[in-house]
């Protein structure tokens, strides 16, 4: 026995198609169709900002790293700089104990030695 299903389609099959009639059709509804989500397209949208933010965390970083190291330079031609002037500071500090030079500028200022006697020259030219 065939099942309904097979008999129903059997007989569907045997009518004859309706002939073609004339209808007046009504206006057209146009359904807007939403486009679909591109995920591949967000996907790199999402990487390309997550990459433009890690480079410029790492510009930040750069800029800080290079005007830290030119501070460090100007530090240190600073700091050599100090350390010439200590040791010509330190050169005249040796010169100036010694007791020949301070003699000599003693004598420069007009300072005798004691038990010396002293004279002043007067009437000399101008020179």
């Amino acid at each position: 026995m065939p099942s309904y299903r097979s008999a129903a389609h059997a007989r569907a099959r045997a009518r004859p198609a309706p002939r073609a009639t004339r209808r007046v059709s009504a206006p057209r509804v146009s359904v807007r169709r939403v486009p679909a989500i591109r995920w591949d397209r967000v996907g790199r949208t999402v990487l390309l900002i997550v990459l433009t933010v890690v480079v410029a965390l790492y510009v930040q970083h750069t800029i800080s790293f290079l005007s830290m190291r030119a501070r460090a330079e100007g530090a240190q031609s600073a700091v050599r700089a100090l350390v010439r002037a200590n040791h010509l500071l330190e050169r005249e500090q040796r010169s100036l104990s010694a007791p020949a030079t301070i003699v000599a500028r003693a004598r420069q200022l007009g300072m005798v030695r004691p038990g010396e006697r002293p004279y002043v020259v007067i009437g000399l030219p101008n020179r």
